[in-house]
């Protein structure tokens, strides 16, 4: 027969190999899980996030909680496009905005670092005055309408907002007056003229 020793042994090696064997695979998922390094896009154009809404539908079964985010995407040289996207999570929505916002990017028309002339944005109950400004004036605008000049890459300017200060209809508007801008080779180019003769 075996000494109570032995016995002690066996049943503290059986105890050892039975943690082990069932430690073992969730410690090293664990362990893989901590070492992953989020993912980050590397991205040429730069993001800013105006605003971020929390909306609610009326339902049958009650209400529903969703996020409303409005983003808006440029490259710092005439490239710039906004996106509206709604996900549970705010995370979510701005994800969706940033998609859209990239298929919608549009080029503009900048003229040493300001916009080539004088021009009104509009969009439902808001209008927005761009005047074009000398080197060293920086951008005199809004938050909302700031957000879509710098991204667009123009340094000089001064606007002006009138009616709802709305911060999506601010930033459609601002978009709407920077798609009306034309270049003077754009204007002779329709004329059939040169740019001397206008």
């Amino acid at each position: 027969m075996a000494s109570n020793e032995e016995v002690k042994q066996e049943q503290t090696e059986e105890v050892v190999t039975k943690e082990n064997v069932s430690k073992k695979p969730f410690n090293k998922k664990g362990n893989d899980r901590r070492e992953r390094a989020p993912r980050r896009e590397e991205s040429e154009f730069d993001k800013r996030v105006v605003s971020v809404r929390r909306v609610t539908k009326v339902v049958k079964g009650g209400r529903t909680l969703r996020f409303s985010a409005l983003v808006v995407v440029g490259d710092g040289k005439g490239k710039v496009g906004l996106g509206l996207g709604k996900g549970r999570e705010v995370s979510s929505a701005i994800e969706k905005a940033t998609l859209v916002a990239k298929k919608n990017m549009k080029l503009i028309p900048i003229v040493e670092d300001s916009i080539p002339h004088e021009t009104v944005g509009k969009f439902s109950a808001t209008n927005i005055l761009m005047l074009p400004a000398k080197q060293g004036t920086g951008v005199i605008a809004g938050g909302a309408a700031r957000s879509v000049l710098e991204l667009a890459g123009i340094h000089n300017i001064v606007t002006k907002i009138h009616g709802s200060t709305n911060k999506i209809n601010c930033v459609k508007a601002t978009m709407n007056g920077l798609l009306s801008l034309k270049t003077k080779e754009e204007i002779a180019a329709r004329r059939g003229k040169s740019v001397d003769e206008i």
